[in-house]
């Protein structure tokens, strides 16, 4: 790795923590958001990005997370750090279960099965609502949201808590990606055969970068339940499989910073559509369209395509 891509991440995070004091209180709340959601984010583009796998199941491992953790404070009475633990784990287990099935599927029927499984999973919440309050959901109490004395409800303890989450799954994705393990992932994704060749077993790379990417669901899906306090069906939908799939593609799939540049711009072009216009998914329809000729490496890939080539 680069110095230029180590003082570029560095700076990324300089900015965000900086940002902890001079934003206002609206971006400020949205941003910590953001930052949970880009770990979410970060997790499917060790899959897609750097792997190739096309997955539409991936709010069965956010799901995972997010009602581990909560389900263990709410029902369990565990505190909200063991909880969280348990979330991360969570969605890594989950990930593995479905991808001892699905890895034996290439494609477009990976996508399928992929999608399948989630929907079992939304499903299942639904069914067991008498557990997990089905569409209506759970609120996480205050009380349950802190760890030690920090209380994670309170904006000025949530911000940081997301910034520490993000920056520990940006390091580790930053290593990840330049370890040989990272390398492989790639040679996977650009050429399945010639890694084979080379003695690589396809099946057991993808187990294990889809275990990695269940993981970072599953961290971001229990950070996601403690920070905000809530916890419902509709986190488990199609749409939380769809929309990491959009995240990664407008930030640039394969590019490490990628998944947070995404996530920031389809938060905001959402945001602005809605207080300008009433038909909000024409504008980011109309958006994506664009994104797609203009610029289809994404906005980080088409920068580092053209003007940046050593980011990773």
């Amino acid at each position: 790795m680069t110095g230029r891509a180590i003082f570029f991440h560095l700076g990324l995070l300089g900015a965000l923590l900086a940002g902890h004091f001079f934003l206002p209180a609206y971006h400020h709340a949205n941003l910590a958001r953001i930052m949970v959601l880009a770990v979410y984010a970060m997790g499917y583009n060790i899959a897609f990005g750097y792997t190739g796998l096309l997955s539409l199941g991936h709010a069965l491992f956010f799901a995972a997370g997010l009602y581990a953790t909560g389900l263990a404070v709410s029902l369990g009475g565990w505190g909200a750090a063991p909880a969280m633990i348990a979330g991360m784990v969570a969605g890594g287990a989950v990930a593995v279960a479905v991808g001892l099935l699905a890895l034996r599927t290439t494609g477009v029927a990976f996508m399928i099965v992929t999608l399948m499984f989630a929907q079992a999973g939304y499903l299942s919440i639904l069914y067991f609502g008498a557990w997990t309050r089905g569409d209506e959901g759970i609120v996480l109490g205050q009380a349950a949201r802190a760890i030690g004395p920090v209380d994670l409800s309170n904006d000025a303890y949530r911000y940081p808590a997301a910034l520490a989450l993000f920056a520990l799954a940006l390091i580790l994705n930053l290593w990840l990606v330049q370890s040989p393990f990272g390398r492989v992932m790639v040679a996977m994704r650009e050429n399945e055969e010639r890694a084979r060749m080379l003695g690589y077993n396809p099946f057991s790379v993808k187990l294990r970068a889809l275990a990695i990417s269940g993981l970072y669901a599953g961290a971001g899906g229990a950070a996601y339940a403690v920070m905000f306090g809530y916890l419902g069906a509709s986190l488990a939908s199609v749409q939380y499989s769809i929309l990491p799939l959009l995240w990664v593609l407008l930030g640039g799939a394969g590019a490490v910073a990628g998944p947070f540049l995404g996530v920031l711009a389809m938060f905001y072009l959402i945001d602005t559509a809605g207080s300008v216009a009433q038909a909000t998914l024409l504008v980011v329809g109309v958006a994506l369209v664009a994104l797609v000729l203009f610029a289809p490496k994404g906005l980080l890939g088409t920068v580092r395509e053209r003007w940046l080539p050593w980011l990773p």
